[in-house]
């Protein structure tokens, strides 16, 4: 299958986390910071059985995507992401020098079974492991001491349009936030991955939600190691060749 078949596919599931996050979602009242919303199986004095978040299903099919998609992509612009128009950002800071990519890697926190990840949290998690509000209107990590070089990952909300309304932060709801490294990044695929995956594991643990890989697992060990595996090879194909030593006559 090819790389762009594949993209088609993760815009299509994107689209499905979009129907499946507003349906769940969509109204629901906003629990105090700090409490776990019940269950309805509480209601009843039934004790429900513990799930692992689920984020869309097959039977949603719709074409109206938004998130990052988690797929690897050739020509890629950066609008294809599927977040709000970037000509709307009012900042520059995060901002690609190259808007073309040619391989994306996503994580994302989700919220556990029966709650949400509400706006003002996702925002002090975000400050408190470095990252900064900038391009698109998401979160970006950047190069220490060299933001020009652009992002070495960034973060968006899986809701459309994706990005966050700094104005209307504290009525955001979302089921999930997505985490996504855009390559070729300012650091080596290896090197950045090593930036993103402790952020989004210690935003997994300020947020009290569960990390999930680009298939929307549970993230483990062995996934970690193949997506290391994966980078590297990634890594040693865009290295530059070797310089050639000219013949002597």
């Amino acid at each position: 299958m090819s790389d762009m078949a594949l993209l088609r596919i993760g815009i299509l599931f994107a689209g499905l986390l979009l129907v499946a996050a507003i349906f769940l979602f969509g109204r629901s009242r906003r629990p105090a910071q700090g409490k776990r919303r019940e269950s309805p199986a509480a209601d009843t004095g039934e004790r429900g059985e513990r799930r692992e978040p689920v984020l869309g299903t097959a039977e949603e099919a719709t074409a109206d995507g938004t998130t990052a998609a988690a797929v690897d992509g050739e020509g890629i612009s950066q609008a294809e992401l599927g977040l709000a128009d970037p000509d709307t950002g009012t900042s520059d800071l995060g901002k690609r020098p190259s808007q073309d990519f040619d391989k994306i890697v996503s994580l994302y926190v989700a919220a556990r079974s029966g709650e949400v990840l509400r706006g003002e949290d996702i925002v002090v998690a975000a400050e408190k492991t470095g990252l900064v509000f900038g391009y698109m209107n998401v979160f970006h990590r950047l190069v220490e001491g060299h933001p020009e070089r652009g992002p070495i990952f960034s973060m968006a909300s899986i809701m459309k349009p994706g990005s966050f309304d700094m104005a209307r932060i504290r009525d955001l709801e979302t089921p999930a936030i997505a985490f996504f490294l855009t390559l070729p990044a300012p650091l080596t695929a290896l090197d950045a991955w090593e930036k993103m995956l402790p952020t989004v594991q210690r935003m997994g643990e300020l947020l009290d939600g569960v990390v999930l890989d680009d298939g929307r697992n549970a993230l483990g060990r062995q996934r970690i190691a193949h997506i290391r595996d994966d980078l590297r090879a990634y890594d040693r194909q865009h290295q530059a060749p070797p310089l050639t030593k000219s013949p002597r006559w």
